[in-house]
């Protein structure tokens, strides 16, 4: 295994236990997860201090993964379906248990998995003919914007919470965006070249 495909497996053994982290529940199971008031003004749990530290780490594997793939220029099938499951699990996990949680509105994961899932199948139908769809510069930023507002959510927006400046929720929508604008971007790229019946 390659060091890209080594790099995108360690997102998705990344990418699980910040699932689990965020998950489990602590008070049912009795559990006492520490609290702290940050700011005199934001409680922060450190379970969501956790699960941030390690999206970071995720996140910028995420970069290396391809910067990796590029320079050494194994751009493998196995490689692009091992970092296209481990980019949903990160950030639609995170996002669905940030929404169940009240982070964010359920309304932001059901647009990204929806764009995630026509994408998809954007992707399937254009490999049955031949040709390669390949991120384009807004998905690319989509995909900078999320990781960004997610960090700053598991972070409880800190330090910006205290001063009442949402740039966690800022990031997320405009990445939420930006995932419609470049679905109809690919879309409108890719209409008078695959055949869609």
């Amino acid at each position: 295994m390659n060091r890209a495909n080594k790099l995108t497996m360690t997102r998705i053994v990344l990418a699980i236990l910040i699932l689990v982290i965020l998950m489990i529940p602590y008070k049912d199971m009795g559990i006492s997860v520490p609290t702290f008031l940050v700011m005199g003004k934001v409680l922060v749990d450190v379970s969501y201090i956790v699960a941030g530290f390690l999206f970071v780490i995720a996140s910028v594997t995420d970069y290396l993964d391809g910067m990796y793939a590029r320079k050494e220029k194994n751009t493998s099938d196995f490689g692009a379906i091992l970092d296209a499951i481990a980019d949903k699990v990160l950030v639609n996990g995170v996002l669905i248990l940030l929404a169940y949680n009240g982070f964010i509105s359920i309304i932001i994961p059901v647009i990204i998995v929806i764009r995630d899932i026509l994408m998809d199948s954007l992707r399937i139908l254009g490999a049955k003919q031949g040709i390669v769809v390949k991120a384009n510069k807004l998905g690319k930023l989509k995909t900078v914007f999320m990781l960004i507002g997610i960090s700053f959510m598991l972070f409880y927006n800190l330090p910006f919470e205290a001063w009442g400046i949402y740039v966690a929720d800022i990031f997320v929508d405009v990445a939420t965006v930006l995932s419609v604008v470049s679905l109809v971007s690919y879309y409108m790229n890719l209409k008078g070249k695959i055949k869609f019946v």
